[in-house]
C-alpha cells in the first residue's frame, strides 16, 4: 500500500515543499530503503522511526519498506523528516486512516516516540502557507515559534502516541494559540548610557549611528571606554518590528540558535565573536551551508573589538556583507544568500601598546610595528565606515564626578524619532535606514542646501574623498537632519558629518 505525507526541507532560510512516499510491498524479504538524496541524519531516521513506533505500542511491518523523499533531487538534510516517514508507515500498512492532503509534518523522533525540538519550524510554518495548507503538525517545544504565523492551525505534539490519538479522534488536542510577538519589549539591557562617563563626542556619535543605522570604528587607549560604549549601544536602538523579528527569528531557527525559553526573537542581536573567529564562523558556510555571525547580527549590532587582531582574510571577507547587506556562498552545490543587514561597531587601540598619541603615558611600540599594526585593517574596509571616532581616556573629574549623564531611554526617544521620519519616507521601497540608500535614493532624499554643498565640495578635494565616502558623508548627514528634525541638509549638518571622517589613511 502506498501512503503519502506532506512535510519539508530547509534550504538557506526558505522551505521547500516534499512528499514523503511510503510504500510497504507484499512480497519481498522484510527491509527498509529510504531514497531522496539523503544525508546521514536522514538516513539514520530509519532506526529512530523503527524503535519510535515500537515503544508507541505501533506495529511495525516486517515487510520491503520503500520510502522516497520527493523530489529526489533536492538534498535532504536534518531529523525533521522523523515524524512524516513514522505517520507516513501507519497510512501505509493500514494501522491509521486519515486524510491528510491538508496537513504539514515535521518533527525529530526520540527513540521513546517523544517528539524533539526541531530547527527551522518557522521556515517550515511559512510552508504550509504558501503550499495553501491548513495546518501543521510540529513538536510541543517549537508550538510558541511556529504559532507566529497567522492563518495557519499549529498542533504542538509531546509524542507520536499522541499525535496518532488525536488523528484517530480518541484524544482532543487543541491548536496552538497566536503568539503575540509583544515587541513593545521592556528588556532590561546590562549596560545603560547614564553609567557612562563623559564621551559626549562618543555618546553623540552613536547615537547617530543608532538613528541612521551607521557603522562606526572607535580608537583610543585601553580603558577609555570603547568596549562599555559598545555594549550600551543595543539600549539606544529602537524596537523591532514585526517583520524584523521574523526575520531575525528564520535566521536564528535555521541555524539551531533558538533556546526553549527564548521561542521568538524580539530584541535586536548583538553579536561579538572573539577574534579568533575563522571566515566560515563570520560570513557562514560549511558542509552543510548555516549562517554566520554577519547573517546573526541581522538587524543588530555585529561588535568586532580589538579589531586588528582578526585575521585579514576574515576582515576582507565584511566588505560584501557591509556594502551589499547580504552574503552569498557559493559551493559546487549551488549557492546560497544570507541577510546582513546590520550595524558594524568595531574597537581598536592606535598602536600595539594602545599609548600613542596619549598626552600621559608615553608609546613604547617601535614605528615598525605600529605601521604593521595599522595595515592590518585595509583602506577599501576603513572607507566602507561612515563614522571614524577617537575616544579620549576619560578625565579625572568626569570620572569621579556625581553629576548624571542622560540615560539611554532619552536617547532612544530621539532615535526612534528620526528612524519614523526615515520610514515614512522610504515607505514602499524595501530599506528602512539612510545607512541603506542607493546612489539614486540619495539624489531623491538628500536635499541639501547651497551652503552645505559648496562645504561639501571643499572637503571632497582636502580631505580626498572617494565617491563612496562622499555618499556616505551625505547619508550621514541625511541622518544629522533627521535628528534636528530638518527637512533639507544644512552645512551645519555636513560640517558634523565631516568631523567623523578619517583623517588618515591607514
Amino acid at each position: 500500500m502506498l501512503a503519502k505525507v506532506i512535510s519539508g526541507a530547509n534550504v538557506g532560510l526558505e522551505s521547500i515543499g516534499v512528499t514523503v512516499e511510503v510504500d510497504i510491498a507484499s512480497q519481498g524479504l522484510p527491509s527498509f530503503t529510504l531514497v531522496g538524496l539523503a544525508d546521514r541524519a536522514v538516513e539514520e531516521s530509519r532506526e529512530r522511526v523503527r524503535s519510535a513506533l515500537k515503544n508507541s505500542g505501533a506495529d511495525f511491518p516486517a515487510k520491503r519498506i520503500t520510502v522516497n523523499l520527493a523530489p529526489a533531487d533536492l538534498p535532504k538534510e536534518g531529523p525533521a523528516f522523523d515524524l512524516p516517514i513514522a505517520v507516513g508507515l501507519l497510512l501505509a500498512s493500514g494501522q491509521l486512516e486519515k486524510d491528510l492532503s491538508d496537513t504539514l509534518l515535521v518533527g525529530e523522533l526520540s527513540l521513546d516516540g517523544s517528539l524533539r525540538s526541531t530547527h527551522g519550524v518557522l521556515s517550515f510554518t511559512l510552508l504550509t502557507k504558501s503550499l495553501g495548507l491548513k495546518r501543521i503538525f510540529v513538536p510541543k517545544e517549537n508550538g510558541v515559534e511556529a504559532a507566529v504565523v497567522e492563518g495557519i492551525e499549529v498542533f504542538a505534539f509531546d509524542n507520536l502516541l499522541q499525535v496518532f490519538k488525536f488523528l484517530i479522534g480518541s484524544e482532543e488536542v487543541f491548536p496552538q494559540p497566536l503568539t503575540d510577538l509583544n515587541l513593545i519589549n521592556h528588556v532590561i539591557f546590562e549596560y545603560d548610557f547614564k553609567d557612562i562617563k563623559g564621551q559626549q563626542q562618543a555618546r553623540r556619535a552613536l547615537e547617530i549611528a543608532a538613528a541612521g543605522g551607521h557603522n562606526v570604528i572607535m580608537k583610543g587607549p585601553p580603558g577609555a571606554g570603547k568596549t562599555l560604549l559598545a555594549r550600551a549601544f543595543p539600549s539606544i536602538l529602537p524596537s523591532m518590528s514585526k517583520e524584523e523579528a521574523l526575520e531575525v527569528t528564520k535566521i536564528y531557527s535555521v541555524s539551531g540558535n533558538l533556546s526553549s525559553d527564548q521561542p521568538i526573537i524580539t530584541s535586536r542581536p548583538f553579536r561579538s565573536p572573539h577574534h579568533t573567529a575563522s571566515y566560515v564562523g563570520m560570513v557562514g558556510g560549511g558542509n552543510n551551508i548555516k549562517p554566520g555571525e554577519v547573517s546573526l547580527a541581522h538587524r543588530g549590532v555585529l561588535f568586532l573589538d580589538e579589531l586588528p587582531e582578526f585575521p585579514r582574510q576574515v576582515l576582507e571577507a565584511l566588505r560584501q556583507p557591509v556594502e551589499d547587506r547580504k552574503v552569498t556562498i557559493s559551493r559546487a552545490s549551488g549557492s546560497l544568500s544570507f541577510p546582513s543587514q546590520f550595524t558594524l561597531l568595531c574597537a581598536l587601540n592606535p598602536c600595539p601598546c594602545g599609548f600613542l598619541g596619549d598626552p600621559k603615558k608615553n608609546c613604547c611600540c617601535m614605528p615598525g610595528q605600529i605601521s604593521r599594526y595599522k595595515k592590518k585593517v585595509s583602506g577599501p574596509l576603513l572607507d566602507r565606515i561612515d563614522i571614524h571616532l577617537d575616544v579620549p581616556a576619560v578625565e579625572v573629574e568626569k570620572l569621579t564626578g556625581q553629576e548624571t549623564a542622560e540615560d539611554s531611554q532619552a536617547i532612544k526617544t530621539r532615535v526612534e524619532k528620526a528612524r519614523n521620519i526615515q520610514q515614512e519616507r522610504f515607505k514602499g521601497s524595501g530599506i528602512l535606514t539612510n545607512s541603506e540608500m542607493s546612489n539614486a535614493q540619495i539624489k531623491t532624499w538628500c536635499r541639501i542646501t547651497q551652503d552645505a554643498l559648496d562645504l561639501l565640495k571643499m572637503a571632497i578635494s582636502q580631505m580626498n574623498l572617494s565617491a563612496r565616502g562622499y555618499h556616505r558623508v551625505l547619508k550621514l548627514s541625511r541622518t544629522i537632519a533627521d535628528l534636528a528634525s530638518s527637512e533639507n541638509i544644512l552645512a551645519e549638518h555636513v560640517a558634523e558629518a565631516l568631523t567623523y571622517r578619517a583623517r588618515e589613511e591607514n
